[in-house]
């Protein structure tokens, strides 16, 4: 399976943010972090990523007559680089937005499905915001996000650290008037 179809699936995406910052886990962790998901949708799921290389087992042991693995992301083989990207027919651009989404909003209503879930204390936002640009000015911006979400992506998880989802989405909402 290609890279781009194998990382623009709901489930798919939603596990390799569960694996993010360096943690190891088994199946089972995985499906009580997911509880939405069918537990036999997500061993499939879990056994694509790792047949593809984008979790590697790091450990394995028995449990009750069964080996149980721990796995652990690469997340240099969990990205879709540019030229891969560049390469990426109009169909594959509305799947992946389709999967992001979709991945998103499980996110949100397995957030909102929690006991003490507390938006507000949270400081949980879906803010969108139209901004006018220019090339040099729309360069920049990318640039400036780029810095301050690379600058924390590295993180690992601790004792005062919980994991946030953040999914910025850019388009441009209108075509650009053409130049004389």
């Amino acid at each position: 399976m290609e890279t781009v179809d194998l990382l623009l699936h709901p489930v798919r995406v939603r596990i390799v943010h569960a694996m993010s910052g360096g943690r190891t886990r088994t199946t089972s962790d995985l499906c009580a972090s997911l509880p939405d998901v069918p537990k036999t949708t997500l061993y499939r799921h879990v056994g694509l990523l790792a047949g593809a290389g984008v979790l590697e087992v790091v450990d394995e042991q028995r449990v009750h007559g069964a080996v149980e693995r721990r796995y652990r992301l690469r997340r240099e083989r969990a990205t879709i680089d540019a030229d891969a990207a560049a390469s990426m027919s109009l169909e594959d651009h509305r799947q992946g937005f389709t999967a992001a989404l979709a991945a998103l909003h499980a996110e949100f209503n397995a957030y909102l499905d929690r006991d003490h879930a507390d938006p507000t204390a949270d400081s949980v936002g879906y803010l969108q915001v139209p901004l006018w640009l220019n090339q040099d000015e729309l360069a920049d911006l990318i640039q400036e996000l780029r810095s301050v979400l690379t600058s924390r992506m590295n993180n690992a998880p601790a004792a005062d650290r919980s994991l946030h989802m953040l999914s910025p989405i850019l388009f441009p909402m209108e075509e650009r008037p053409q130049q004389d």
